[in-house]
């Protein structure tokens, strides 16, 4: 267990959309830089997207004009909305403060893109 709670991953097909959300628990969220991550299987984990306290957004250049990272500060909650997807987005994504906090990685949610 730990501070996030990844869900909304699931099974879609090429060009399909899916959105993922992140709950947080603690007062803080609104403080952190948050970040979603993915890994797929045999690679590293890399950074998706991350959005500041001021809700500045950078996106990976992979994803750029595809993906859509926002908060929700009330809920304590972050999504990702992500479009158009592509097989190559077929990974368990996670979310996380940037930069991360080691004890605060969760299981993630799994996205598998394929006809």
């Amino acid at each position: 267990q730990g501070q996030f709670a990844e869900s909304g991953g699931g099974l879609v097909q090429p060009g399909g959309s899916l959105r993922l959300s992140c709950a947080a628990s603690g007062s803080l969220f609104s403080l952190f830089t948050m970040a979603w991550y993915r890994q797929s299987p045999g690679n590293r984990r890399e950074i998706v997207a991350t959005i500041n306290s001021s809700d500045k957004i950078t996106y990976s250049d992979s994803v750029k004009g595809r993906f859509t990272i926002s908060r929700d500060r009330a809920k304590s909650t972050m999504s990702l909305q992500m479009n158009t997807l592509k097989p190559e987005d077929t990974a368990i994504y996670y979310c996380n403060s940037y930069p991360s906090r080691d004890i605060w990685w969760g299981q993630g949610t799994q996205v598998t893109v394929s006809s």
